[in-house]
């Protein structure tokens, strides 16, 4: 069978599905099937060379384009690499995931997974590491570009990188597969997508930088996720103060993953709208 319709589990027409040995044998092992679902995500990501470069390519045009208009101020780039990474992880998740989940679903495929021994945490637990995967090869690439064109450090506090990093791709990530419910089609993906992450992203860079931006726009800014999140990876990764010293923060985006993880399982449907 295709390998975009079920990954690497075998589908109801394969030799030894109805096995009962077999499908036993695949059904206690949720794990081991999340790291093959993983492994699937992985090539299937790799043989689209739009998704690795909007993915990877696109930040690190921002950064050097950015980059390149604020040489030689040291205190702007050191604002634009946690701004370019808390975008970054926008992207690879809310982004990506909003994206492909639509496509899978009015696409039939989603339904088709649905029909195998393939279990659906198995499933989304390897779309999640897949994520997880993408966003921290962008971090570290973003860090090192950072470092070796910017004169940047390396960052201060490892431990609240991580749990920022973690916590923020749980957020979009979950906020991208909520959102995937209210995009009627395909076609109308870009649209609805666009409609939120570039208002979202541009509030939050602009009151980021600015300390003359309105006070309602800053408690707009301070309210949504993104804000909060390049709060602190600049913390981490630039300003030197620990995880204790943004617990608010953290607790905002926190909230929001919570909210959006109620309405992605509330909500999700593995079958195509009917129109």
């Amino acid at each position: 069978m295709p390998e975009t319709a079920i990954g690497t589990v075998e589908g109801p027409g394969s030799p030894g599905a109805h096995s009962p040995k077999g499908w036993v044998s695949r059904l206690r092992h949720p794990l081991a099937l999340s790291w093959r679902q993983y492994r699937l995500e992985r090539r299937m990501f790799w043989r689209n060379p739009s998704a690795a470069f909007f993915n990877f390519a696109l930040p690190l045009l921002f950064l050097a384009g950015a980059g390149a208009a604020l040489s030689g101020n040291q205190h702007q780039l050191d604002r634009l690499v946690p701004m370019i990474a808390g975008m970054s992880v926008m992207s690879t998740t809310f982004t990506a995931l909003a994206y492909n989940i639509v496509f899978l679903r009015e696409r039939g495929v989603l339904k088709r997974i649905r029909g195998t021994p393939l279990p659906g945490i198995s499933y989304f637990g390897g779309v999640a590491a897949n994520a997880v995967t993408n966003t921290a090869l962008q971090i570290t690439i973003i860090e090192l570009s950072g470092r070796a064109f910017f004169g940047i450090g390396w960052p201060v506090h490892w431990a609240s990188l991580v749990v920022f990093v973690l916590v923020g791709v749980v957020c979009f990530a979950a906020l991208g597969v909520a959102f995937a419910h209210a995009i009627p089609n395909f076609e109308s993906t870009a649209a609805y997508v666009n409609a939120v992450f570039l208002p979202v992203v541009a509030i939050s860079f602009y009151v980021f930088d600015s300390h003359s931006a309105p006070g309602f726009l800053r408690t707009i800014a301070e309210a949504l996720p993104l804000k909060p999140l390049i709060d602190g990876l600049s913390s981490a990764m630039v300003a030197g103060s620990g995880l204790g010293s943004h617990l608010d923060q953290l607790a905002v985006i926190a909230l929001w993953g919570v909210f959006g993880v109620y309405l992605a399982v509330r909500g999700f449907s593995w079958e195509a709208r009917r129109t």
